[in-house]
Parts: structure tokens; C-alpha cells; sequence
């Protein structure tokens, strides 16, 4: 039946042209955007995932940029401690000299003098960005439940979408000069029983095999100890010429064995914090929590129980502003008792430097590896983004010009339709 009302070749024509055109707009799209996900609309899942991983990768390149700066801080720390290794290499030689009869002691006493001063400016100059992990001057823990700093190092996402930082730990070596002095404000006591000095007994059913540490006291600003709370170092009325007192910066020592917790005082550091810093070095440290169990206890401080079968040495120390090289100022070749007195302490003094050389470049080599890694994650995470999101060119170029021979057919197809009512006027005429 004709109609001039309703022409469905027409209507057909016109969807269908509608759907080409539609079709052209996506793919003109894709080519000027090089996008096949531009958008949500294109695909909600796609476009959430790829701009996820995008966010992972802006965060990457900032964790690039911190693994530079650790990169950078560290290996001025490591190359001060090589230096400072062979400034005490030629003290070292001059201490050999010093061993002979026929020689002026005096000279070569001065010549080790200015090494020693030599070591002293190369200390103090060893920061970057001011941040110094040489001169003894860092107080905070860092994530090895050291003293140092942390360096930021990954983002870790789990499987639900939650993110975590973590950080390497670089641990700061004290290789100033600085003498010290030592602290009697904190002692380890075994508990009930006299027990043996030095040791915490082995777990035999008796009530000895535990030692716990005496409750804190602290400088205060009348210039006495009877603070509640770690005070600044420098706080108006602090005498830190008391060692009956914890101030800020005072190091706290205990040896379990052959294990080391070292812990800094803070400012505004509380007996219980201290405790609990304590206890988190020595398990960070290596300490088995089974064989050793570490409790908090309310106005007595840290106790540490023995669960083994066999006798385990302690030692327990407090200091304030000792240097690892400290006993550099003694060495004194003018005697021949000096001479063969600085022997030894050189030798004790070359770990000292090494050991922290060592320390720094170790810690270096793993900050390259992982700046290495998230460089390469990155290209990975873009690579994935890409394969998501980016469009096929060459295939969008085919069907660009198969859609515009559709688009062509199309108009064609409907301008036969619309010539269809016009047939009608023949059968009136």
C-alpha cells in the first residue's frame, strides 16, 4: 500500500543513517584523541581502572623523586665516612711511625692533630639539604626502629584498593668526637632474687630469669631531675651536666645476647614511651619474641623474661652525646705508652668508619635498585594504561573509511525513499 503519510523505506534510512553517523563521530573521536576510553560513558569499568593506575603513576613519580633525594643524602654520608676511613688510615701510619725509637714524637703528634681536625670539618660539612647522618645529631627512629630517617619507596595497593607507603630505613652512624657522658637515670635490676650480675637466668621454674629496668626520671627546668617529661636538650633551666636525668637526644642502650636495641629520647617522651621504644628496637633488632618476652608494666618500665634453657648475658648503657670517634681526642703518641696505647684504639676507630661506610653504601646500592624498579613499573603501569584506554589507529582508519562509503550509501538510500511518495501523483493524473 502507498502512503504519503508514512514512508517506512524512509524511516529505515534514516535510522540507519543515524546509526552510521553516530558510528563516524566515535571513530573521528578515537583519531583525535587517540582515546577509545576518553571518558566514563565509553566504558565506566575501563575508564575507572586505567585512571586508578594513572593516580599510581603520578604517585610513582614522586617516589622517584624522593629515592633521588635519598640517593643523594646517603651517598654524601657514605662518601664522608670513606673519607673519614682515610684520614684515620694516615693517623694510622702516623701511629706506626710513632712505634720507633728515633723519631720526634712531638711532630708527628701534631700532624695527627690536624688529621683529627680534618676529621672534624669533614663531619660537620657531611649534610644535604641540611639533613646530616654523620655528626650525631639525628634523634628520631626510623623504620628499622633505628636511629636515622626514612627514605618514602613504594605505594602498595592491596586487592581492595587501600594504599600503604613504605619507606626504606637508613640509619644514621655518629662518627663525630664528641665525649660523651655516661648516664646512671636508667639500670637494669634483676627482679625478685639477687640472681647472677649481667645475666638473665635461664627459665628453670625459679622466679629469676627476668630483669627489669627501674622507672625513669628526668632533667628539669629548675635544673635538677625531677621532670615528668623529656625537655629539650637546649630548654631554658635544663642542667645537662646531670647524669641522674633523660633529656632529649640521651641514647638508651640494651644488649640481649648478641642483640642491640638502641633507642634516642625525644622531646615530650614519657617512661612508657621510652619502654616501648626500647622494646620495639630489640624486636626489630632480631630479638625472638618466643625466647624473650618484653612487657610494659605501670611505674616499673620494660621487663624482658627469659623462656629458654640457658643463661643469657645483658648489658645495659645510657649516654649523652657520645661519638664513634671519641676516643680520637685521647690518642696522644708523645710517651711511648701513648704510642702503644693508640695502636689498639686506631684499629677500634678504623671499624668504626668502615662499618659505616659500609652501612651507607649498602643502603645506597638498595635505594638505586628500587629507583630502578619504580622507573620500570612505571613504563609498566603506562604500557597497561595504554593497552586499556588507547586506541587501535589502523583500525580506526579502516573503519573511518568504511563508515563514510555507509554514510554515502546511506543519504542515497534515503533520498530513493523520500522519491517514493511522488510515484503517487501518476496514479491521479
Amino acid at each position: 500500500m502507498a502512503s504519503i503519510l508514512t514512508n517506512t523505506g524512509a524511516m529505515v534510512a534514516l535510522q540507519t543513517l543515524k546509526t552510521i553517523n553516530k558510528g563516524l563521530t566515535d571513530v573521528q573521536g578515537q583519531i583525535s584523541t587517540g582515546k577509545k576510553v576518553g571518558s566514563a560513558k565509553d566504558n565506566s569499568a575501563v575508564w575507572a581502572i586505567s585512571t586508578v593506575m594513572q593516580s599510581d603513576v603520578k604517585g610513582f613519580k614522586g617516589i622517584s623523586e624522593s629515592l633521588s633525594l635519598g640517593t643523594s643524602t646517603v651517598a654524601v654520608a657514605r662518601q664522608a665516612a670513606e673519607t673519614v676511613t682515610d684520614l684515620l688510615t694516615d693517623i694510622k701510619g702516623k701511629i706506626v711511625a710513632s712505634q720507633e725509637d728515633n723519631v720526634d714524637r712531638a711532630k708527628i703528634q701534631t700532624d695527627i692533630a690536624a688529621l683529627r681536625g680534618q676529621i672534624t670539618s669533614v663531619v660537620g660539612a657531611a649534610q644535604f639539604n641540611g639533613l646530616n647522618l654523620v655528626d650525631g645529631t639525628q634523634t628520631n627512629n626510623n623504620t628499622n626502629a633505628q636511629v636515622g630517617v626514612d627514605v618514602l619507596a613504594s605505594l602498595d595497593r592491596d586487592s581492595s584498593g587501600g594504599v600503604t607507603a613504605s619507606s626504606i630505613g637508613v640509619n644514621a652512624q655518629n662518627l663525630s668526637q664528641t665525649a660523651g657522658l655516661a648516664l646512671t637515670a636508667v639500670a637494669a635490676t634483676v627482679g625478685t632474687d639477687a640472681g647472677t650480675a649481667g645475666v638473665i637466668d635461664a627459665n628453670d621454674g625459679g622466679t629469676n630469669d627476668s630483669i627489669e629496668f627501674t622507672p625513669l626520671v628526668f632533667l628539669d627546668a629548675s635544673g635538677s631531675n625531677g621532670g615528668a617529661v623529656a625537655l629539650a636538650a637546649d630548654a631554658a633551666g635544663v642542667d645537662t651536666a646531670i647524669a641522674t636525668g633523660i633529656v632529649e637526644g640521651d641514647q638508651i642502650s640494651m644488649t640481649v645476647g648478641s642483640v642491640e636495641g638502641i633507642y634516642v629520647v625525644k622531646e615530650g617522651d614519657t617512661v612508657a614511651s621510652i619502654n616501648g621504644g626500647l622494646k620495639n628496637s630489640l624486636l626489630a633488632a632480631g630479638l625472638d619474641g618466643n625466647d624473650f618476652e618484653l612487657d610494659i608494666t605501670s611505674g616499673t618500665g620494660l621487663v624482658i623474661t627469659n623462656n629458654t634453657n640457658a643463661d643469657v648475658a645483658f648489658t645495659q648503657t645510657n649516654t649523652r652525646g657520645t661519638g664513634g670517634l671519641a676516643a680520637l681526642a685521647g690518642i696522644d703518641v708523645s710517651t711511648d705508652a701513648g704510642a702503644a696505647t693508640a695502636l689498639g684504639q686506631i684499629e677500634t676507630l678504623l671499624a668504626t668508619s668502615i662499618d659505616a661506610a659500609a652501612a651507607f653504601g649498602s643502603v645506597q646500592g638498595r635505594i638505586e635498585i628500587q629507583a630502578s624498579f619504580v622507573s620500570k613499573l612505571s613504563d609498566s603501569l603506562k604500557g597497561g594504561i595504554g593497552a586499556l584506554v588507547d586506541a587501535d589507529l589502523e583500525e580506526a582508519s579502516a573503519r573511518l573509511q568504511s563508515l563514510q562509503v555507509q554514510q554515502q550509501l546511506g543519504i542515497q538510500a534515503l533520498s530513493i525513499a523520500n522519491q517514493a511518495p511522488q510515484s503517487v501523483l501518476s496514479l491521479f493524473r
